[in-house]
């Protein structure tokens, strides 16, 4: 047997490592072949996470199905097979020391991205696993006599009996990730969910805002509503609220709460469908910012912009203040309707957003191939018998904090597994 893994990633190098050992423990003669466009394997993993790849999240399954939102249930079989914490242990033994830090994001020990994609790409090689790079998959085509694929490669053309596809998406396309694979995946009659970006940068803000670019605030909860048509009430809960590190920035904002909601906004036909909030005191209650402040009015003669200053920095403080015109007011002087803005402010500010910073900076890709049409038990596809699909290139999007990288192990080595050992049927989609 002949299995093709297009992608040396995260998924990609998985699933040739488990395809190559599944083969050799069951007695199996199987040529396991990764086919790598770039240079150098693994791109996305020596890029991700700073450099230092936050390979996973300190979380049961059930904690990265959460990350997934509607997806997440595709993955239940998967983590079963691969959870987070076997994906440590495999890493510990394969050489990688981790780290767990405060926000449940896995590190490497030493901090370096390369040594998690040196380990992955050892285990595969060590397998048996044959990795080609500098070898750019042009066309992947079925082979009619043999039920197989060919796949045109460097002008040549290759057969294989099987195939796992891990291309990737469209996020970071300077690591080579274009979205080639969509097309094939059309062309062999799957659906492929609209891809757009997810954990991205956001472009928007007011002029107050972007002045004050490079304020980062440690522990905010970021809020996405939908915008009701005309006559609607609005809803009483958000589709997605997050808490965490958050950044102003000259274009807009980014940080690991900004970019975990934006998946939610680039899903809307139009940014203006959705509206962005921020609760800049998530530890206080409104009513507990309402005591707060009457308080500060019973104070008198204090300056409404030093008190705001002991909740925020100093220069979002100054920002708040000046944006509900309390600048150089004391809070005795304070009228009630900008004592309410200012309340506002600080429990449920907007912030106007425009727009992303598109693939280009988007770590992830939402949208992808149709889960209905992948097998979660095997990730076959259910539409062509003997191919295979893991990674980003499903439609599955999750949180920052290691639950893509996650994800992208989990069904690598389930696509790895079963494209030795299943038995090549079709099944019909529903």
């Amino acid at each position: 047997m002949n299995i093709a893994v297009i992608g040396a990633g995260a998924a990609g190098l998985m699933a040739a490592a488990r395809a190559a050992l599944t083969a050799r423990q069951s007695g199996i003669d199987c040529r396991v072949v990764v086919l790598e466009k770039n240079r150098k394997a693994g791109v996305k993993i020596l890029m991700s996470g700073g450099t230092r790849c936050n390979l996973t999240h300190d979380c049961g399954p059930e904690g990265i199905m959460e990350a997934f939102g509607r997806g997440g249930a595709f993955l239940r079989q998967a983590l079963a097979a691969l959870p987070p914490i076997e994906v440590v242990r495999l890493f510990n033994g394969l050489g990688v020391a981790t780290q767990i830090e405060s926000t449940g994001k896995v590190f490497p020990s030493s901090n370096r991205a390369v040594d998690v994609r040196d380990a992955l790409l050892k285990y595969a090689t060590d397998a048996g696993a044959e990795v080609r790079l500098d070898c750019a998959v042009k066309s992947l085509k079925r082979e009619p006599q043999s039920g197989g694929f060919v796949l045109e490669v460097n002008g040549d053309f290759l057969p294989f009996d099987r195939v796992i596809v891990t291309v990737g998406g469209k996020s970071w396309p300077g690591c080579g990730t274009i979205g080639e694979g969509y097309q094939w995946m059309r062309d062999f009659g799957h659906t492929i969910v609209p891809p757009r970006p997810a954990l991205v940068p956001l472009v928007g803000g007011t002029e107050w805002m972007h002045e004050i670019s490079g304020v980062t605030l440690d522990s905010v909860t970021a809020s996405v509503w939908s915008v009701p048509q005309d006559g609607k009430k609005p809803p009483k809960k958000p589709l997605l609220a997050r808490r965490g590190g958050f950044l102003f920035t000259h274009f807009g904002f980014s940080g690991p709460t900004a970019m975990d909601v934006s998946g939610i906004i680039t899903a809307a036909a139009r940014p203006q469908e959705t509206r962005l909030t921020l609760d800049l005191v998530p530890d206080l209650t409104t009513d507990q910012v309402i005591r707060w402040v009457e308080d500060q009015r019973r104070g008198g003669r204090r300056k409404v912009s030093a008190a705001i200053a002991e909740l925020l920095p100093r220069r979002l403080a100054d920002a708040v203040t000046e944006s509900a015109g309390a600048t150089e007011v004391s809070f005795a002087e304070l009228p009630r309707g900008k004592s309410d803005a200012l309340i506002q402010s600080l429990k449920q500010l907007t912030l106007p957003v425009t727009g992303t910073r598109g693939f280009d900076k988007a770590e992830v890709t939402a949208g992808g191939v149709s889960l209905k049409e992948v097998d979660p038990r095997t990730m076959q596809s259910r539409i062509v018998p003997g191919m295979f699909i893991a990674g980003e290139i499903l439609d599955l999007d999750g949180w920052i904090g290691g639950y893509n990288f996650q994800s992208a192990f989990s069904t690598g080595l389930v696509a790895g597994t079963h494209a030795v050992t299943s038995e090549v049927e079709v099944t019909c989609v529903n």
